[in-house]
């Protein structure tokens, strides 16, 4: 008779182990994957976000948006930026900053602002090799946000 360990025999403790394993693997291969995996997890998404801001900080355009901060504080934001897209990708990650609304109220970012900023992303993903559909996933991540970042043209 085989030994016992916590009711079970070892044979159904391995046997679990086993299908342990399968699911996971089954889990990484899944259609259902999160966009945070599939695009290679947090690593990517960083390295993703410190290539778009350093395409938006060597923009003239973008200029007046980061003067006037501390290391300290655009570190910070940068770190919210990681965290946001983290959480909105699916990760595991947890974004504890102000609302999008809150965030950039007053700072006048046009829609032209916008367009620029799509094409940092988006030249950004394509120096990380993103897959086209995760591409276009990630970048309607940003589009969702758009309606609270961009404030309306003033006269």
């Amino acid at each position: 008779m085989p030994q016992k360990f916590s009711g079970l025999p070892r044979l159904g403790l391995v046997g679990l182990f086993a299908f342990g394993l399968s699911a996971a693997a089954l889990a990484q291969n899944s259609p259902e994957r999160s966009l945070y995996q599939r695009m290679g997890g947090y690593d990517v998404i960083a390295a993703i976000t410190d290539d778009f801001l350093g395409r938006m900080r060597a923009d003239a355009r973008f200029s007046r948006l980061g003067g006037g901060r501390s290391l300290d504080s655009r570190t910070r934001a940068r770190q919210l930026t990681v965290d946001m897209l983290c959480q909105l990708a699916g990760g595991p990650c947890v974004y504890i900053g102000r609302s999008m609304k809150t965030a950039h109220a007053g700072l006048a970012i046009t829609a032209a602002d916008w367009e620029g900023l799509m094409r940092h992303v988006a030249a950004s993903l394509d120096q990380r090799k993103v897959p086209a559909k995760e591409k276009e996933e990630f970048l309607t991540l940003f589009s969702n946000l758009k309606k609270d970042i961009v404030e309306a043209a003033r006269n």
